[in-house]
């Protein structure tokens, strides 16, 4: 599946989520059907040379890097709003996140928009790589050092794909520690605006 996602991706308008549903990209057309099990489903994407994945069920679209509205009084990490047709969306650099050094924004860094409880969040990275069906039994325990260790990591655990290996993340962890509650500031300062 190599390349399978390009610079967008939207499934934004679809009517809830079917047993069949197609994802288009500008050259491939992705079919999720009973054979595939949406959960084993990961976007991965990279971030300073390294891979990661979020489960493709939280994904709503990707979008090219855009201007971001700054927003006061939110963590670094969370870089302002978009405006997304209308819609406002806070969005989280996941470098900053990681307490990465930042970098500048290029033609491949994108904006990766979720649905994490009904609130949407984009997550600026480096790259999108492609969708990988990683089955529970290839995914190994998240490493136990940091804040994974008292178990309130981001890091839901290690997949494996052939000889490739993601990191795959716990959005809900991910964008919580402040970030949500800033992601409904961001929300409220960008609705004022508009």
């Amino acid at each position: 599946m190599e390349n399978m996602m390009s610079d967008h991706f939207n499934r934004s308008g679809e009517e809830g989520y079917s047993s069949n549903r197609s994802f288009q990209s500008e050259n491939t057309a992705l079919v999720f059907n009973e054979e595939n099990n949406i959960e084993d489903m990961y976007l991965t994407f990279g971030v300073s040379g390294e891979e990661y994945g979020v489960g493709i069920a939280y994904v709503t679209e990707i979008v090219g890097m855009q201007r971001v509205m700054q927003v006061p009084d939110v963590p670094r990490f969370i870089k302002g709003v978009i405006n997304l047709r209308g819609k406002v969306i806070p969005v989280m650099d996941v470098r900053c996140r990681f307490n990465m050094e930042e970098k500048p924004y290029t033609e491949r860094t994108v904006i990766i928009v979720l649905d994490v409880d009904n609130v949407p969040i984009g997550l600026v990275v480096d790259n999108v790589s492609e969708v990988l069906e990683i089955p529970p039994a290839a995914i190994d325990q998240a490493p136990q050092f940091g804040a994974n260790r008292s178990g309130n990591g981001v890091i839901r655990g290690l997949g494996k794909s052939g000889d490739r290996v993601a990191v795959i993340l716990d959005i809900k962890r991910l964008v919580a520690d402040g970030a949500m509650d800033a992601r409904l500031e961001a929300q409220e300062a960008g609705a004022s605006l508009q």
